[in-house]
């Protein structure tokens, strides 16, 4: 199983979360690349610390938007989106390239994820990017949305991602940030629900139902308060649970 986490979300003199301490605990990196987070710096130096670890790197591309840190939604042309998905991802391979890495993977941030959930034209931008500059780049993305679903079609590898500190609606999709329930805050409970998909491949939904969920990745947000115990926990109980922890990329 892999472990991710969202990385390089500071910009300029602001620091957001504890990159050094997570890198020493995932196998998955989503670094920022400057639109919704990150700038040039905060690139360069989460690359090469995750270079040093032998952490894979994941472009997470996300709207122009660091006054909202991306979690606004905003509709894009088509074309605006693809452009801007590529320059993301070609800003991220510079700095992979100065660090003796690649980039590996893509994962949208924040409204663009969610929007690429069930938004066709947005879903459809983020795989041509995708196709246009290396259809050998996995996709990490929900399980069942419609990016999965065009990505697979357009024959690019899908990762289905699981969230240890999210809540899920009965549908498999997340609880909105808005609503209650929509992040698990408690250590051992987040612990407890990425045991859950890593080895049953089902998640507890807000209601008690139980339901389908199969994952090769689950992650954790770097920016949530106390990520890095949470982190801490989740990987000493997957370990005694018998998970393999390694990259997906």
């Amino acid at each position: 199983m892999d472990l991710n986490a969202d990385l390089g979300e500071g910009f300029g003199a602001w620091q957001l979360g504890d990159d050094a301490a997570l890198l020493d605990l995932i196998t998955s990196a989503n670094v920022a690349c400057g639109f919704h987070a990150g700038d040039a710096v905060t690139m360069r130096r989460v690359c090469t610390r995750a270079a040093e670890r032998g952490v894979a790197v994941g472009a997470q591309v996300g709207y122009r938007d660091l006054a909202g840190f991306g979690r606004r939604h905003i509709a894009y042309a088509f074309t605006d989106l693809r452009d801007e998905t590529v320059y993301q991802l070609g800003a991220l391979e510079a700095f992979c390239r100065t660090a003796g890495t690649r980039v590996r993977y893509l994962k949208p941030h924040g409204a663009l994820y969610h929007a690429a959930a069930t938004d066709e034209a947005q879903a459809a931008a983020l795989v041509a990017a995708v196709s246009e500059y290396d259809r050998d780049l996995p996709v990490l993305c929900l399980a069942g949305s419609v990016l999965a679903q065009l990505a697979t079609g357009a024959g690019l590898r899908v990762v289905a991602e699981g969230f240890a500190d999210r809540g899920y609606q009965p549908n498999g999709a997340l609880v909105p940030r808005t609503a209650p329930g929509a992040l698990l805050t408690d250590p051992a409970a987040v612990a407890a629900q990425a045991v859950q998909l890593a080895t049953q491949g089902t998640v507890t939904a807000v209601d008690g139902s139980t339901i389908p969920c199969p994952v090769e990745s689950i992650c954790l947000h770097g920016d949530t308060p106390g990520a890095v115990h949470a982190a801490e926990l989740v990987r000493a109980a997957l370990v005694e649970a018998g998970v393999g922890l390694t990259s997906f990329a």
